[in-house]
């Protein structure tokens, strides 16, 4: 499954942008091209960040369409299907552009909680001097 792979490497820039920082949640978005769904890429993720700072970190996935242009009637349509046919006259001899990106497009972070042990009242000083 190439799944993986595009795991991996989205893994990879996860853990350089994070710096050692808990994930909590990462939107990628990736070309149609690429032929990958959102829960493939979820399981492929889920399976490769055991361990890393991304470990139980939520996916979201946008896929981005290509760009189809039609040589025999110059049309020109977005597509999310890499053996696509021209939608306006059925022609096969068509360019498709784009649609192989691959961009880790945000990452979350979990917020990191501080506790502070004792009582804090105690700082703030008692005005009759009981304390």
């Amino acid at each position: 499954m190439h799944e993986f792979g595009i795991a991996e490497a989205v893994l990879d820039a996860v853990e350089r942008r994070a710096q050692g920082r808990k994930v909590a949640r990462l939107r990628v978005r990736a070309g149609a091209m690429l032929r990958i769904t959102g829960p493939a890429f979820e399981q492929a993720f889920t399976m490769v960040a055991p361990g890393s700072v991304a470990e139980g970190a939520a996916t979201d996935l946008v896929v981005i369409p290509a760009r189809l242009t039609c040589r025999t009637c110059g049309g020109d349509e977005e597509t999310y299907d890499a053996l696509a046919v021209c939608g306006g006259c059925a022609s096969t001899d068509v360019d498709l552009l784009g649609g192989d990106e691959l961009t880790l497009e945000s990452i979350e972070l979990e917020e990191v909680v501080t506790h502070v042990s004792g009582d804090s009242g105690g700082d703030r000083g008692d005005p009759d001097g009981s304390h």
